[in-house]
């Protein structure tokens, strides 16, 4: 297999990043490499912990950080002072690329740190904080995420794959974009997703480019003409990483949006399911058919495997698969048992209910929070929405909504009147909190322990 120098030398004569100097970022890549190699001073490579905030660093110290041999962990710079320490308690790097406000601010500059846990060697370790806050580490490597992208390329038949990254590269999705980019042979744009919104894209002829978005971004593009124009012209847009209501699909597709709903996650190297946008404009509304490097199986609490159209417990085998979660293995390497349930249909489609772990019990009745969040999206009285479930002594559970009123005058007595018709009662919140925002990640992901501390605080 390919390593990232050999796809570096390759590349060197190309101008492949669009907007930046290619040139530059090869020079660099060999500079870092040259001093991890050369100027460690250590019998095995060190830690390396990757704090860089600037797009063309952060890719360039990641390409030389493998081609050194050293175990990297991806950081977000974004993270506040606090979670840069958990993450220095649990990896304990010996070297940290880049800075960052809040490390200099707890006197971590200096590099050299004890290190008291041994990495695999090229071990490349992505952070994933899911909903509970609590950041932890997927271990990859080069051939998982290789994987990854061979079964992309496959799965959309691309010699080479062109991408508009408007996600952190720091995070699956945005790393991904350009590791099928840089060793396909294709070009890649890198630009901030707030400068797309508001009118100021790379002017690019995009009909060859793929762009990966989250639904809170899909929504915001489509408020605006002139970004909802940009974005028909591209070949395929990807949506992942949160739920998208069925409201955002009918936009997209009435404004011929190609878009590609698709089912992954850091575990699994990103997507490991996608719809086809001809499938999408057609009306298909699922997560489309397993991409060739994975396998989905469905499976009830028995572990039995499920027939056509039950739904269960989704478990995953793929070639992409993470090793575990830093410092552990997973025990049992062959597969991974997603939180999440859905079920295949008679055509292999993959259609995702929701959560295991948030899925409601009320009174003895199952309720699933994404069909609650759509069915209250679909009133046009709220930005977003949450729904959650919260302990109670004599339902067990109740339904709780965190809404962000659309206008001012959006009360919850207007939106219990609203919804009357669209669900059945107990599915229906009987708590209902307007926020100001909810507390969502830049994948557009809730942090549900905040939304459990705004609710205490509102009790209290």
């Amino acid at each position: 297999m390919e390593q990232p120098l050999e796809f570096l030398k390759k590349r060197a004569d190309e101008d492949w990043l669009v907007g930046y100097d290619s040139y530059q970022f090869t020079q660099l890549c060999k500079q870092i490499y040259e001093y991890l190699t050369k100027h460690t001073n250590r019998e095995a490579p060190p830690k390396v912990l990757l704090a860089e905030r600037y797009p063309v660093r952060f890719l360039a110290s990641f390409i030389a950080a493998i081609s050194a041999g050293c175990p990297i962990f991806l950081g977000n710079p974004h993270w506040v002072k606090e979670e840069w320490q958990q993450v220095l308690d649990l990896t304990q790097p010996d070297l940290i690329l880049g800075e960052s406000y809040e490390l200099s601010d707890a006197g971590n500059t200096q590099p050299l740190l004890p290190s008291s846990s041994v990495s695999p060697p090229s071990s490349i370790m992505i952070p994933t904080g899911g909903s509970s806050g609590q950041i932890r580490f997927a271990t990859h490597t080069w051939e998982t995420l290789m994987a990854s992208v061979a079964g992309f390329k496959q799965y959309f038949q691309q010699v080479s794959v062109n991408f508009f990254c408007v996600l952190p590269l720091y995070h699956v999705s945005g790393l991904m974009q350009f590791l099928r980019s840089f060793t396909t042979g294709g070009k890649l744009v890198i630009q901030p997703f707030k400068e797309v919104e508001f009118g100021e894209k790379c002017q690019i002829d995009t009909s060859d480019f793929f762009i990966s978005l989250v639904p809170t971004q899909l929504h915001r593009l489509l408020q605006n003409t002139e970004t909802t124009e940009w974005l028909s012209r591209f070949h395929t847009v990807l949506l992942g990483g949160a739920p998208a209501w069925v409201e955002l699909l009918e936009t997209a597709r009435y404004h011929r949006i190609r878009l590609a709903p698709t089912y992954g996650m850091t575990e699994t190297a990103s997507q490991i399911a996608t719809l086809k946008p001809a499938d999408f404009l057609a009306g298909e509304n699922s997560c489309g058919q397993v991409l060739p490097h994975a396998k989905i199986t469905i499976h009830n609490t028995a572990g039995e495997i499920l027939g056509t159209n039950q739904t269960g417990i989704i478990r995953i085998q793929a070639d992409s698969l993470a090793l575990g979660y830093y410092p552990e293995s997973f025990v049992n390497g062959q597969y991974f048992q997603a939180d999440d349930l859905g079920f295949l249909d008679e055509r292999g489609n993959i259609n995702i209910v929701g959560r295991n772990s948030q899925k409601i019990i009320t009174g003895g009745e199952n309720v699933y929070p994404s069909e609650v969040e759509a069915a209250i999206q679909s009133t046009h009285l709220v930005s977003d929405v949450c729904v959650i479930g919260l302990s109670d002594s004599h339902w067990g559970q109740v339904v709780t909504a965190f809404y962000v009123p659309r206008h001012p005058e959006v009360s919850t007595t207007v939106l219990q009147a609203a919804i009357e018709d669209k669900l059945s009662k107990f599915k229906r919140p009987k708590y209902w909190m307007p926020v100001e925002k909810l507390p969502r990640n830049s994948q557009g992901k809730v942090n549900f322990a905040q939304l459990q501390k705004l609710f205490n605080a509102q009790l209290s």
